[in-house]
């Protein structure tokens, strides 16, 4: 097949979205299909069999400042008038993020352009969810639409930590949940990428949850595998998410730390936002000192690297449509605790082999789970093995893209006369 995905962010350390784009793209290729990936900044890395298309954009959400910085560094009269530069640019100055919906116009345009060449069997959005989705599915190419979860979801958590009114009406403005609620009933293929991801799904958007498709996400187990040789630092925990995102829970994971003999050391991996301004808020308030270790964006190698170095996973999510930090510290035969936040339960598993799972928001759960690990080293050994045999035989790529194609197929085949 001739496949177009679209990611309005492609890079992975945007998240899970980036993550979901790289590994379905590089598979779908490895399987003999022509995969193109249109794609907005920050991009993703070269993908082998894929064809990449860039649509740059500036970025203007972060140089918001309206009276310090009308204008961002960079960018001339002429460009600012382009009418899509210039809808992103005013609604940026009031706070809105249209990201997403300038992102599906200028898709929708490449597409065309793309198009006139060789026309697509199949588009797959990456959860854009924006208006420029219903003028691809116009155009008669079946579209299949991933929902890795509903903003909703993140605007509620928001608000469980921002008792401020002005800073809630600013998230509120923020959110594309308008857009999304009225674009997304009007798409024809969905899937999502857990059970818990289509309830929330179908509760947000008010669609049936049987129109929803679950296909699981996978883990590199090539890249996230165990390493006998590796040496462990004593006491040693690590947290893998973007600490800017309140529904990763990481206020919760500090709070438990306090709870913990003070030998207890924290890795934070933080590739999302360049600014971590609650990290520094929360460390600064906690007095929590060197005992949290904060890497910033690191490649891929030395996140391993850093799986392998740690005793224990902390995944205290508040939300997850899925949960890649859980997963890849399993396939890397280390044992996690975890919250019951969204979906992970179902990649941690409830039955407590493979990991801790505890209730959200709970700083007291989450120290004594860590606490009860730290004193059994074979309780660790025995989970990270059966962490590892769980996500081998229920989390992998190849099954997830055998998966998608089928859909794939399915979709193409109702769009036939």
């Amino acid at each position: 097949m001739r496949i177009c995905l679209l990611s309005y962010r492609g890079n992975m350390y945007c998240g899970g979205q980036g993550v979901y784009v790289y590994y379905l793209g590089k598979h779908l290729a490895k399987m003999g299909h022509e995969v193109h990936l249109i794609q907005g900044p920050p991009y993703t890395w070269d993908m082998p069999g894929v064809t990449m298309h860039r649509l740059p954009n500036f970025n203007f959400f972060a140089t918001r400042k309206f009276f310090t910085k009308f204008i961002p560094a960079g960018v001339n009269l002429l460009q600012l008038f382009h009418p899509l530069h210039f809808y992103e640019f005013v609604a940026t100055r009031f706070g809105f993020f249209p990201e997403m919906a300038a992102f599906s116009f200028r898709a929708y345009r490449k597409l065309v352009q793309l198009s006139a060449e060789k026309s697509f069997d199949i588009v797959h959005d990456n959860q854009t969810l924006a208006y420029g989705l219903l003028l691809i599915k116009a155009l008669g190419i079946p579209v299949v639409t991933t929902l890795h979860h509903p903003l909703a979801e993140d605007l509620r958590e928001d608000f469980q930590q921002l008792p401020n009114f002005n800073d809630r009406f600013r998230r509120a403005v923020y959110y594309p949940v308008l857009m999304h609620r009225l674009v997304t009933p009007r798409l024809d293929e969905l899937v999502t990428v857990s059970q818990t991801a289509a309830r929330s799904c179908a509760r947000a958007f008010g669609i049936p949850e049987e129109r929803i498709r679950v296909i699981y996400n996978g883990v590199d187990l090539e890249t996230f595998r165990p390493d006998p040789a590796a040496t462990k630092v004593p006491r040693r925990l690590i947290f893998v998410g973007n600490t800017e995102d309140r529904k990763k829970g990481i206020r919760y994971l500090l709070e438990a730390l306090l709870l913990l003999p003070k030998d207890v050391t924290l890795t934070v991996v933080d590739g999302g936002a360049p600014r971590h301004l609650l990290m520094e808020e929360l460390r600064r308030r906690l007095n929590l000192g060197d005992r949290v270790q904060c890497t910033g964006k690191i490649p891929t190698a030395e996140l391993v690297k850093k799986y392998h170095e740690a005793e224990i996973a902390v995944v205290p999510s508040l939300y997850e449509g899925f949960g890649f930090p859980a997963a890849e510290a399993m396939a890397c035969g280390l044992p996690v605790v975890s919250s019951d936040g969204g979906a992970l339960p179902e990649v941690v598993g409830a039955d407590g082999k493979a990991g801790f799972v505890v209730p959200r928001r709970n700083p007291q759960a989450l120290a004594e789970a860590i606490s009860k690990l730290l004193k059994d080293p074979a309780l660790r050994e025995h989970m990270g093995r059966a962490g590892r045999e769980r996500i081998v035989q229920n989390f992998s790529w190849d099954v997830a893209c055998e998966q998608m194609v089928r859909l794939y197929r399915e979709a193409i085949a109702r769009r036939s006369p």
